[in-house]
């Protein structure tokens, strides 16, 4: 049931709005996407892709594409941040994969974003397109552009991330929420690292008002989120705001010598404040609909920012093939219904993360950490994150495509 009169626009070519393309490709549905930039590039450093989005990305035959690219994690550790004790180790049972039916990735976002948009084509990725209105008749909508072009479709979708236009557009002010945390971030080559134990794990070091994220990407180097609760309120209108060497230690200098030493290896990068949205009742506004951190943007203490875009544009494509154009809202409603409650969760999830991980020594503290030395605890922490598949929230007759 392809192509039943819609004439979509996708605002954002990052991860979400890429992933939408070739989920409505697999559909038998196109869109053209309309990017801001005069290159497509990701903010950031990398991404950790779970099993929720990887599956996804096999079952349209790009798992070689991946091959070289992204580092297959083979487990999940918890430590003590200052001390380095081992306080949980998790791989799956009997591995990741094959508890959870497809990988887990570690992968620099920018070589996600070329595997994506290779695959898709630039034909219909249309750079140097920045946001500034749209206005919707009732039977379609303009898009108009800060170089003074415009675009037309009858179905938009809002997939430009955390600081969206399309949002601010549809409830008429910004409400980002700054969440009493920022982070330093970086990418550490492996051989600068002889202090680190198990580095083909996802590792958190916890600690009171702190902890250190990394993973391995591509050939092995280490994606580092060094988080502390600091500053409150956050000081500038901003994200964003500039650090100088040695900040990066005042929290963390008598921490463990492989989190010092990760660290102080690279160059400091800006302090990131950390913020996020509250749940909307509703994700759409006429013919314009939003998937992805322009949704739902929540804190990065799941890793879960990227993924839960990939699953939007997943469900949010079966939606739109099991309609048509004139019946957008029914598409739009079936959408959310399935996608609200989910990603809510994962939303009160990600900010309650920090609350864990940053603990003050003492019961709270000890408590935790035996339930994540747990194989069950950490299964119920995060098991109903990845086991999920969204192809299966939309039964469908159809056969999918290849990218093969």
């Amino acid at each position: 049931m392809a192509d039943q009169g819609w004439k979509i626009a996708i605002v954002g070519g990052g991860i979400g709005g890429l992933t939408l393309g070739l989920a409505l490709h697999e559909q038998g549905l196109e869109a053209d996407i309309y990017e801001q930039t005069v290159e497509l590039r990701e903010v950031g450093a990398a991404v950790a892709l779970s099993a929720n989005a990887t599956r996804f990305f096999e079952h349209i035959g790009l798992s070689e594409k991946f091959s070289g690219l992204a580092f297959e994690i083979e487990s999940l550790i918890y430590r003590d941040g200052r001390s380095g004790k081992l306080i949980g180790k998790h791989g799956g049972k009997p591995s990741y994969r094959a508890q959870f039916g497809a990988p887990y990735w570690g992968i620099h976002r920018a070589d996600l974003q070329m595997i994506l948009s290779k695959t898709l084509g630039m034909d219909r990725i249309h750079l140097s397109k920045r946001l500034v209105d749209l206005q919707d008749d009732g039977d379609e909508v303009t898009l108009r552009f800060v170089d003074g072009s415009s675009a037309k479709a009858n179905f938009v979708v809002g997939g430009d991330g955390a600081r969206s236009t399309v949002r601010e557009w549809m409830l008429g002010y910004d409400d980002a929420l700054y969440s009493g945390c920022s982070a330093f971030r970086g990418i550490v080559g492996a051989e600068l690292l002889d202090k680190l134990p198990d580095q083909a794990a996802i590792q958190f070091w916890m600690g009171p008002g702190g902890h250190l994220l990394h993973y391995p990407i591509g050939k092995g180097d280490q994606n580092f989120f060094l988080v502390e609760r600091h500053p409150s309120p956050w000081p500038a209108r901003e994200w964003t705001i500039p650090a100088k060497e040695g900040d990066q230690l005042t929290r963390f200098k008598d921490w463990h010598p492989a989190i010092t030493q990760m660290i102080k290896a690279v160059p400091i990068s800006p302090r990131w404040g950390l913020f996020h949205r509250p749940p909307l009742s509703r994700w759409s506004k006429g013919r314009v609909t939003l998937i992805g951190d322009a949704a739902h943007a929540l804190v990065p203490h799941h890793g879960q920012g990227a993924n839960q875009s990939i699953e939007d544009a997943v469900v949010l494509a079966r939606c739109l093939a099991e309609t048509n154009a004139a019946e957008y809202s029914r598409a739009q409603e079936r959408y959310e219904r399935l996608r609200r409650g989910r990603t809510r969760k994962v939303q009160y999830a990600s900010i309650s993360t920090a609350d864990v991980l940053h603990l003050p020594d003492g019961p709270a503290a000890e408590k935790r950490n035996a339930r994540l030395s747990t194989y069950e605890g950490m299964n119920h922490h995060l098991g109903w994150i990845h086991e999920f598949d969204p192809a299966t929230q939309i039964p469908t007759d159809r056969q999918g495509g290849t990218w093969l």
